[in-house]
């Protein structure tokens, strides 16, 4: 599982015109089932992203194709982690610890 933490770089107002495309993107993204939880931060400089997908590469490729990015407003910072404990809603995302 990955933590997609986004940073705006450009003002809020910026962001905005990308908002729409970004929100598609997104939509897409669930669509596959990579992305299962996402918002703004607060204060608003920025969202996160849970994701899953085999490896960081994947990850790095999809962040790579957001809107936010390819419009300069946005930089990532990627945190892969193992979910060995999670909700019983996603226990789908569960993973073995590592022996």
């Amino acid at each position: 599982m990955f933590v997609m933490e986004l940073t705006y770089t450009a003002p809020v107002d910026r962001v905005d015109t990308l908002l729409p495309a970004h929100v598609a993107w997104l939509d897409a993204l669930y669509a596959q089932g990579v992305f299962i939880a996402s918002g703004r931060k607060n204060p608003r400089d920025g969202g996160i992203i849970l994701a899953v997908a085999d490896d960081r590469a994947r990850i790095e490729e999809i962040a790579a194709g957001d809107p936010f990015v390819s419009g300069g407003v946005c930089t990532y910072r990627i945190t892969e982690f193992a979910a060995t404990k999670t909700a019983p809603a996603l226990s789908a995302y569960r993973e073995q610890p590592a022996a």
